[in-house]
């Protein structure tokens, strides 16, 4: 399950997009539109196999 991230409301929409297009492209992350920081798809944390316990935005094991 994909989450939205803990902010303002046009900021996850943005990142919510940017995930989307990421993962539509088969691309393993996304730079965040609003810190700039890499970010793992869904689709990679599913490839890995398992959590890392991380606190992955997009993390489908939680």
């Amino acid at each position: 399950m994909v989450t939205r991230p803990a902010s303002d409301e046009q900021s996850a929409d943005a990142a919510m997009a940017a995930h989307d297009l990421a993962a539509a492209n088969g691309d393993d992350g996304y730079f965040d539109p609003s810190t700039g920081l890499f970010v793992m798809t869904a689709d990679y944390h599913l490839r890995r196999g398992a959590c890392c316990d991380s606190g992955c935005r997009h993390c489908p094991y939680t």
